[in-house]
This record gives C-alpha cells, sequence and structure tokens, in this order.
C-alpha cells in the first residue's frame, strides 16, 4: 500500500509518501515540504496568527493534492510543538479540515517522544541493548528510554532550537552574556528530571534523531546526506564543545556557509547546539549516533504494526 505521512512541526510541513511491503522497511517513494516556521507565528497570548494558519492550511492543501497524485490510500496527518501549544489549535485545524478535508491529529510530547523511540529501535534493531534517544524539535526536546520497543520513559521539555532561540536571541551574534544564561537555564531543566533515564542504568547506545542534530553532526565532520542514509555518523562531545564559542560568535550569513545548515535555520543552530551539549553532558554520553529515522518513521512503523506489516 502507499502511505501519505503529512508532518506539520514548528519549523517544516514535511508530506512523506511510502510504501508499505510485507517483510520490508518502509520505502520512500516522494517528498514535499516548505518552511512555515509556525512557532515564530505565535503572538503574545500564544496564539497562532491569521499569518500561520494560511500557511498551514495553504500548504495542507497543497499536501492533500500531492498525496492524491501520488496515488496514496490513507493520510496520516499530525502536528506537534506549535500547534499543540496554540491557544486557537482547535479552530485552526478545524478551518484546516474544513478547507481541504485532512484531519491533524495533535500528538501529545510524550507521543511524539514515544514514536521516535520506536523508529530509533527498529532502526538500531536490538544489538542497541539499552537505548537512549534524544530529539530536539523546532518548539521542544523528546526524551526517551529503555530496552524495549516501548520506552520505559519518555518526555517532553519546551527546549525546542526554534522557541529557544525566539526567546533569547534578538540578534546574531548574540550577547555572550544571555548565551550563557541560556546555557545555564537549558540544563537546569534538562537534569530536573534527568534521573529517569539514569535509574535503569546507563545506555549502550545513544540515539539522536531529527534535522537540528544532523546539522551538528555535519558541522562536526560526519558525512554528508549525498553518501547515503547507511552511512554511520556521529556527533561527538568534545568537537561539538570547541564549535560552540565559533557559532556564537558567527552573524547569519556565516552560520548560512557551514556544511549541513540551511538559510531558514542559521537562527536557531547556537539553541540547538547548546541543547545537544547539555544532553550529552548530563547523560554523561561521549557521542550520539545520528539516525536517519525520526518521527515520520515511527507513526508509519505503528500504522503498519496495525496493518499487520512487520518491517
Amino acid at each position: 500500500m502507499r502511505l501519505g505521512v503529512l508532518d506539520i512541526g514548528s519549523n517544516t510541513g514535511h508530506l512523506l509518501v511510502v510504501d508499505a511491503h510485507g517483510g520490508a522497511a518502509p520505502s520512500p517513494a516522494y517528498s514535499h515540504k516548505e518552511p512555515l516556521r509556525l512557532a515564530e507565528h505565535l503572538d503574545a497570548d500564544g496564539a497562532l496568527s491569521d499569518e500561520g494558519a494560511d500557511a498551514l492550511r495553504e500548504f495542507v492543501g497543497s499536501a492533500r493534492t500531492v498525496a492524491d497524485d501520488k496515488g496514496c490510500s490513507e493520510i496520516l496527518a499530525f502536528a506537534t510543538s506549535a500547534v499543540r501549544d496554540a491557544t486557537n489549535s482547535f479552530r485552526v485545524l478545524a478551518d484546516v479540515h474544513a478547507a481541504t478535508g485532512v484531519d491533524v491529529s495533535v500528538l501529545s510530547g510524550e507521543d511524539e517522544a514515544r514514536l521516535t523511540f520506536l523508529a530509533c529501535r527498529r532502526w538500531f534493531g536490538w544489538s542497541a541493548g539499552r537505548l537512549a534517544m534524544f530529539d530536539i524539535g523546532g518548539g521542544s526536546l523528546e526524551i526517551a528510554a529503555g530496552p524495549d520497543e516501548a520506552p520505559e520513559v519518555a518526555w517532553s521539555l519546551p527546549l525546542g532550537a526554534a522557541r529557544l532561540a525566539r526567546t533569547w536571541f534578538a540578534a546574531t551574534p548574540p550577547d555572550p552574556d544571555v548565551v550563557k544564561q541560556l546555557r545555564t537555564e537549558v540544563r537546569a531543566e534538562i537534569a530536573r528530571d534527568a534521573g529517569h533515564v539514569l535509574r535503569g542504568g546507563r545506555p549502550d547506545r545513544a540515539a539522536a534523531s531529527s534535522k537540528t542534530f544532523r546539522s551538528l553532526a555535519r558541522i562536526c565532520g560526519a558525512a554528508p546526506s549525498a553518501e547515503g542514509r547507511l552511512v554511520r555518523r556521529v556527533l561527538p562531545a568534545t568537537t561539538l564543545s570547541e564549535w560552540i564559542p565559533k557559532l556564537a560568535a558567527m552573524n547569519d550569513a556565516e552560520l548560512a556557509e557551514l556544511p549541513g545548515v540551511s538559510a531558514s535555520r542559521t537562527h536557531q543552530i547556537l539553541s540547538g547546539a547548546l541543547v545537544a551539549e547539555a544532553v550529552m553532558d548530563i547523560f554523561d554520553l561521549p557521542e550520539l549516533e545520528v539516525c536517519p529515522w525520526a518521527l515520520r518513521e515511527g507513526l508509519i512503523l505503528e500504522r503498519f504494526d496495525h496493518l499487520g506489516f512487520r518491517p
């Protein structure tokens, strides 16, 4: 069967068209995405602005057209942190459904962590042993860990790269004192519940999922995406720590010249790096291994499991 998975993230809207075959991993057939930056369209009252709502509705409509053109028999549409946090999300999604016929579900932070963990577990397999998973999105950081396919612990923190950049950094390069204060607050937030992961024992493998981690790994010397998904890519803690002062001193134009950094994400690469460094320091991880599968794949895998397709 052919399935369309529509991911409305805090930064990007992404439709992934995949084919399902019994006994095989989901096979990507087509990708359609646009930068929505919904996290930046939340006003002072926490509502999604008219501009953001219009962009969301137009993108979902275009994604519906693409999914129909590509022969998708079903569309799984979901939204994450930015829409989850919006005080007017119910009305906005009702308008989207009325205009496009697409029913967009809002994932809880815990479900986001759980599904991303499932994707990482399936990618690395049982040989990974006890697995810890970290995902930095635009609006939130997801953390999950456990020895099985369902994590023992899964939670979400409001430490997304776009959210922090919007709240803390008025310009690039940012004020060094502001960077120092953000670093302290990020670490305190993560450390507050770190015992949930550490209580079960040290992870045998630590996985990183998301565009932010992929970009940071690329900056730190990982292979480019052109070399394929099967190439092992890691984000070393020591190398990242060496890069953070350099990132903090760069302007947008200089950041956009770095490998793996798109122009639309230059403003949030430093905040993402501070979160990634905090994760590795607090959980005493020398490196994180980048997982090519993430939330979208987790949702696909769960859906295929229910249909009886077990990759």
